[in-house]
């Protein structure tokens, strides 16, 4: 009796490790098809900080508030709550992108390394932000310029935001007066975000 049990329990032990998923090959998960990136975030932009390409598609499936911004704006201080919006619905999908710019008042004149410490330093801001570019006219980067052509309304001003759900299609257009806490936006972000 003593030995059935012995080998019985011998053998439950071999089927329990044959079934432990760590033990089990699987093969690599297959990357996402380039079909689930929206043509709005098809775009690679140098992150701020060091400059290492960063393609926009590893946002999809996110709703995403993009923001073109200054480090000397009367708005600047709204970097605050745009770091807070991050910190409250980053974990339920919502991603923020800052795009300094230089086109409106010269007021974001400084180097790269110049606007990510202030950034850093003076904000803490932690959400993505990318090098320095235009976002009007002839001149504005390609999401800028997809952002424009969807909604019909080109950034009049530093910290002008788009909203975009998570199948890449624009839900509203923004001025810059309109701060982050504003309960139009953040009922905007919620409602995107399912929440």
């Amino acid at each position: 009796m003593f030995k059935i049990s012995a080998l019985l329990l011998s053998s439950l032990s071999a089927v329990v490790l044959m079934s432990d998923p760590a033990q089990a090959q699987t093969p690599a998960a297959a990357p996402a098809p380039a079909a689930s990136c929206p043509a709005l975030l098809k775009h690679s932009f140098k992150r701020l900080q060091d400059e290492a390409p960063q393609d926009l598609c590893q946002y999809a499936g996110k709703v995403v508030l993009v923001v073109n911004t200054a480090s000397y704006c009367g708005y600047t201080t709204q970097y605050e709550g745009l770091e807070k919006l991050y910190a409250k619905y980053g974990s339920k999908g919502l991603v923020v992108l800052g795009f300094p710019s230089n086109d409106f008042g010269k007021q974001e004149p400084g180097n790269a390394k110049e606007i990510a410490d202030f950034c850093y330093n003076t904000y803490g801001v932690k959400f993505p932000m990318f090098a320095k570019t235009s976002v009007t006219g002839a001149a504005a980067n390609p999401l800028h310029a997809g952002l424009i052509k969807a909604t019909g309304k080109e950034p009049k001003w530093n910290f002008t935001k788009y909203l975009i759900d998570r199948n890449g299609k624009v839900i509203e257009h923004y001025p810059s007066k309109v701060t982050p806490e504003d309960k139009q936006l953040v009922s905007k972000i919620e409602q995107a975000l399912g929440s």
